[in-house]
This record gives C-alpha cells, sequence and structure tokens, in this order.
C-alpha cells in the first residue's frame, strides 16, 4: 500500500496536525515512459507553511484533499523507461507519500557512492542552493566584510556562514538556543552566534557588530529583522529569503524600514526557483566542497509518514536542529 498524508484544510494561525489526514491507497502502475518510487527520506521545509493557503503567492497552493506537496528521494522499484532502472536513486517531487509515479522528465538520478542521500535534500539541494544564491549573487559578499545570517543553525543558515567563511567575511549567527549557538561556533567555524531567547539579546547583538552589518541573510523576519535592519552599514545587502517567524501569524509591523533609505541598503527578496539553470553548477560547487569536507551538515531526523505533520509544525517553531527530513522506509 501507499501512505499518504494529505492536505485535510488550510490552517488559520498556527498549523496544526488536525490540517491534515494520513490514508492508504493501492499502490499504482506505471505507464509509458514512467517509473514507480519508493521513496525513502521526505524533506520538510518552511516555505512549506506558505503552500498551506488559498492566498495568490509565488507558487501554486497544495490542494485540497491531496497529496502534501514535498521533495523525496527514492529508489526506483519498476520502470517503462530506458532512463532508469530498478535500484536507481532519484531526487522527486511525489510529496508526502511512500509510493508514487513519475515521467522519466521529472526525476533526477542521484550519485550516492560517496554522499548521503538526504544530503541531496539539503546541503546539495533546494537549501544548499537558497545559500549560495543569497550570499553569493545577491549579498555578494567580500573578503573581510560583516556577514550576518539569522537561524543560523538551519539547513540554510548554516551553509550561508560556511560559505562566507570560506570566502573570508567574518560571519556573525543568530540561533534560538545556546546548543545552536555552540554548534555553529565550535563545529561550523562561525566567529560568533548570538540566542535571539537571551534576555539581553539587543544589547549581545549590538555589542558583538562594533563595525556593522555589511551583508544580512535573512530568514526570520519579525523583530529580530527589525534589530538588525538598524545596525547595517552605508551601501549594505540584504538578501530576503524568508519571513519564518511570520508565518503563523499576522505580519509584523517594521518601524524601521527609514534604514534601507539612509543607509542606501540593497534590499531584494529572492525564490531559489526562479533561476533554475543555476543550479547545476551551484550545486557542483557546493558538491566538490562537501567531498573536501569544507561543508558540513547537521540532519534532524524522524521516523515514520504519520510523524510528517508533528515535524513540520516543530520546524516551524524552531525546535528542530539542523536538515528536517522524514524516513519514509
Amino acid at each position: 500500500m501507499n501512505h499518504q498524508i494529505i492536505v485535510k484544510n488550510y490552517p488559520v494561525g498556527w498549523l496544526q496536525e488536525s490540517n491534515f489526514e494520513y490514508r492508504q491507497v493501492p499502490i499504482a502502475k506505471p505507464g509509458e515512459s514512467e517509473v514507480l518510487i519508493e521513496n525513502r527520506f521526505l524533506s520538510l521545509d518552511p516555505y512549506m507553511r506558505g503552500r498551506l493557503s488559498g492566498s495568490k503567492s509565488y507558487a501554486p497552493s497544495a490542494e485540497l484533499g491531496q497529496v502534501m506537496v514535498g521533495s523525496c528521494t527514492g529508489v526506483v522499484i519498476e520502470s517503462r523507461s530506458n532512463k532508469f532502472r530498478p535500484g536507481d536513486t532519484v531526487l522527486n517531487t511525489l510529496g508526502w507519500q511512500t509510493h508514487g509515479i513519475c515521467k522519466d522528465t521529472e526525476l533526477k538520478a542521484i550519485d550516492t557512492s560517496e554522499i548521503p542521500e538526504h544530503a541531496y535534500l539539503g546541503v546539495l539541494g533546494m537549501p544548499g542552493v537558497t545559500a549560495w544564491t543569497g550570499l553569493i549573487d545577491i549579498c555578494e559578499a567580500k573578503r573581510g566584510e560583516t556577514v550576518v545570517v539569522d537561524a543560523a543553525s538551519g539547513a540554510v543558515g548554516s551553509v550561508v556562514g560556511q560559505l562566507a567563511l570560506a570566502r573570508g567575511c567574518h560571519v556573525i549567527g543568530i540561533a534560538g538556543s545556546v546548543e545552536k549557538c555552540n554548534y555553529v561556533v565550535e563545529e561550523l567555524g562561525f566567529n560568533a552566534c548570538i540566542n535571539h531567547q537571551a534576555p539581553d539579546f539587543k544589547d549581545q547583538i549590538k555589542n558583538i557588530l562594533p563595525k556593522g552589518i555589511d551583508c544580512l541573510f535573512e530568514n526570520v523576519g519579525g523583530e529580530i529583522f527589525e534589530t538588525l535592519l538598524l545596525l547595517m552599514n552605508p551601501f549594505s545587502r540584504i538578501a530576503l529569503c524568508g519571513l519564518v517567524s511570520e508565518y503563523n501569524v499576522n505580519p509584523y509591523g517594521n518601524r524601521c524600514l527609514r534604514s534601507i533609505l539612509i543607509n542606501r541598503i540593497k534590499f531584494q527578496g529572492f525564490i531559489v526557483t526562479d533561476k533554475l539553470e543555476t543550479w547545476p553548477a551551484i550545486i557542483k560547487e557546493l558538491k566538490q566542497a562537501y567531498l573536501q569536507g569544507h561543508l558540513k551538515y547537521k540532519l534532524s531526523q524522524v521516523d515514520g509518514i504519520e510523524n510528517a505533520p508533528k515535524a513540520l509544525i516543530d520546524l516551524l517553531k524552531g525546535n528542530n536542529f539542523g536538515k528536517q527530513v522524514v524516513k519514509l522506509s
């Protein structure tokens, strides 16, 4: 049987497990130029909250009554394609289900001889490309500059910091616990990391940034972003990747946008899927850095598709640590 999680209804306010429904359906048979896949790992990412809405956005909403959207890695178990054979490991977008049928044009083969397959959902996948695009293409981080990234221990933020360090930048992270801050400093090499839950967070961040911020990779939004906005240098750059603190509540009323004007800040939001043609070259660079031991990541794993809804909620609350995946088989 194919085990699935479908979208039962759209959340109002915080996402709830009751917004999803578990079901079992028979496993389908592949048609011409199609393959049957057994998924092994499902990626969970903050963008998913935005898809659980009927509001217009940069991508279509997840459909009510249909399988929740998402990327997976899996193995081909039956093929009617001359491009893939049973046993091939592939990247797909079948969503929250254990099995599925894909056209051979919708799949990407991945090499797991030296790299764990779940890495292709994180550091060598969309999060890694997102980090590269925001830091290098938008922020254009340069040697000697100060780079700040919030959600620093997450799938995107951890890569941002490591790429910035490799370019000779001074890197400051912001994370949601002492444990996470210790990880990005001691394991990933960040110059410092501040716990945003500390009562004196604002004082700490000001003290650690006496020369201000040249590049900000923004993942969180809300009051944290407002605090950082006041520390931006003239002609600094901001890559707006996400606003995870605002996805389940009303948007934050930012009072400091004047800083963008008076500091002549380059401020650009981006969606990494806008330029899919850049992905192969970026992933090639990330893969080389990973194989050379210069790019590390931490995996946060839960087992069983039935636990995917709770794992996504924990991710949005900051309760996970690293790249969040669900092991399906």
